[in-house]
């Protein structure tokens, strides 16, 4: 017979933490560059006043209820911010638009998710604009602006952001209602297929704050400055929104200027510790650092998700500008934390070459997340490092589904979720991405791991981007290509791409061809766009 414990029980609300920020750490900053130009500052204090604001503005103006879908396009700022408390908190479910999907992506999720009223920021108004007749269910559209930098627009009545907030008054109390219920909606990137969207709850995102900023994760405290790179539209910003509000931290949010110059400003500026984005945007940053000299000095620690990151990376931060580098695998579907690269005693007490190659690995299962990881009959494979196999995890911060059900059933009968990533764990824990499922080339029966001669090849000199994938091949079946975008002012030939890498990887895992072209096409997340290079150069091996 069970025995209840004699705790007392309440349901994890978001509006918890703005509320606990504005009660603890009410005066610590939350800073913006602004999508006006300057740089704007409030507090903790101040945006659970605002968020209380907007709350009442979501039900005596709009007639939001809970469960209602409320739409943004928006950049990472206050009033997004202000947004992701003030929806959520109310029982609304806050959905964040990827501006950078394509135009026909954006009014699909629009209209899938139902959305009834849209926030947008300025950079977006004409985008809107195109888009309107093809937006089934706006009800309202509101800028997120004060009245001096109202737009002219052809949108039927648009409303002023700062104009509906001074309206109503910030006495609100903010409800309680059931833990699971929905709380924010992303989309995934749709690289196949329309996006689909992954829904979370109040409870997955305050369990997956808490374990994410756990020394084993992110490492975070009241004493760090975050900069969240990674848009609040990439899954909540890495759940960094939340995380900082937990735990009081000073906030600094980047808006649309995503540049080196922009970046390494505010770096210094606001004496930021952490950051985090995708690889592409930190390749932006040193080739600013590089060509003006300046440094990253307050920058103690940055987490690069979204793709596997290259060794020479990862060097460059530690060597030259002293920032250690925390690897995270992590998707949508896991809001996003899986792992991340924190060492530990064992691994520590390696022997310098095999530490590091411990350590370049995606890195350990956080507590709260199970993996497990099959071969092609379904087995378990070998916690060795070598045998590879399919990754399934499960975890109350993982997506059960997709919402209205796109894709069918997608777990197992067990609970797993399948993550599409070809994976191994070694003995030590540590878990290393060979490819994504659809991008492992197999090459006369053997199999050829894109990442690695991805991260290998961004380690010249000459390199900026390095995309590699399978194509057609007569006699193997398939062969890697390697196509390289050069660094700014270089002009690398194919023999010399190939001199660099021989040695490095196994005879014949060396690309068959490679290309240098002027730019490589990426996803709406910063991630190369393999599909499009397997359909540019389908053909060019089969003569």
């Amino acid at each position: 017979m069970t025995i209840a414990g004699l705790m007392q029980d309440s349901d994890l609300m978001i509006s918890s933490l703005i509320s606990y920020a504005a009660q603890y750490h009410g005066a610590m900053e939350i800073v913006t560059r602004s999508v006006e130009g300057p740089i704007h500052r409030t507090t903790y204090a101040k945006a659970e006043r605002r968020s209380r604001r907007l709350a009442n503005v979501l039900i005596n103006q709009f007639g939001i209820r809970q469960g209602d879908r409320v739409g943004t396009l928006a950049w990472t700022t206050y009033r997004h911010f202000e947004l992701f408390f003030g929806v959520s908190g109310m029982g609304a479910v806050l959905h964040t638009t990827n501006p950078r999907l394509f135009d026909d992506q954006i009014s699909y999720i629009i209209n899938h998710a139902e959305d009834r009223v849209l926030f947008i920021d300025l950079d977006f108004v004409p985008m809107v604009e195109k888009l309107l007749p093809e937006l089934e269910r706006i009800e309202k559209f509101i800028i997120l602006t004060d009245r001096d930098h109202m737009p002219e627009t052809s949108l039927p009545d648009v409303l002023c952001y700062e104009e509906l907030l001074a309206a109503e008054g910030d006495h609100y109390d903010w409800p309680v209602f059931d833990e699971r219920a929905a709380s924010s909606l992303c989309y995934t990137s749709g690289t196949t297929g329309n996006p689909k969207g992954v829904l979370y709850s109040h409870r997955s995102t305050i369990i997956h704050a808490l374990g994410a900023a756990q020394n084993s994760a992110y490492g975070l405290s009241i004493y760090d400055t975050i900069m969240p790179i990674a848009p609040m539209y990439h899954a909540n910003a890495w759940g960094l929104p939340y995380i900082a509000a937990m735990l009081g931290a000073k906030l600094v949010l980047p808006g649309p200027k995503m540049d080196g110059e922009s970046i390494q400003n505010l770096i210094e500026a606001e004496g930021v510790t952490f950051s985090c984005a995708v690889p592409t945007i930190f390749s932006m940053l040193f080739q600013y650092l590089e060509d003006s000299g300046r440094k990253v000095e307050s920058l103690k620690r940055t987490m690069i998700g979204g793709s596997a990151v290259p060794k020479a990376m990862t060097e460059k931060f530690l060597k030259t500008y002293g920032v250690t580098v925390l690897q995270l695998w992590g998707m949508t579907e896991t809001s996003p934390l899986g792992v991340v690269a924190c060492s530990t005693p064992q691994v520590d007490a390696l022997p310098p070459t095999e530490r590091e190659e411990v350590m370049d690995k995606q890195g350990r299962v956080q507590f709260g997340l199970e993996i497990k990881v099959l071969d092609e009959g379904g087995k378990p494979v070998a916690r060795d490092g070598v045998a590879y196999g399919d990754l399934w995890v499960r975890g109350p911060w993982v997506s059960a589904g997709y919402y209205k059900s796109e894709g069918g059933k997608v777990l197992d009968k067990e609970g797993w979720f399948p993550t599409g990533d070809v994976v191994t764990i070694d003995q030590y824990g540590y878990m290393k991405i060979t490819d994504r499922s659809k991008d492992v080339i197999k090459s006369g029966g053997e199999w050829i791991s894109s990442i690695d001669i991805e991260n290998l090849a961004v380690g010249h000199p000459k390199v900026l981007q390095a995309g590699v994938v399978g194509v057609f091949h007569p006699k193997w079946e398939e062969r890697p290509i390697l196509v390289i975008k050069p660094a700014p002012g270089q002009s690398p030939s194919p023999q010399e791409i190939l001199d660099f890498l021989k040695g490095k990887i196994a005879k014949w895992w060396m690309p068959d061809r490679v290309f240098i072209v002027d730019e490589i096409p990426l996803t709406a997340t910063g991630k190369i766009k393999k599909i499009a290079l397997r359909e540019q150069y389908k053909d060019c091996l089969s003569e």
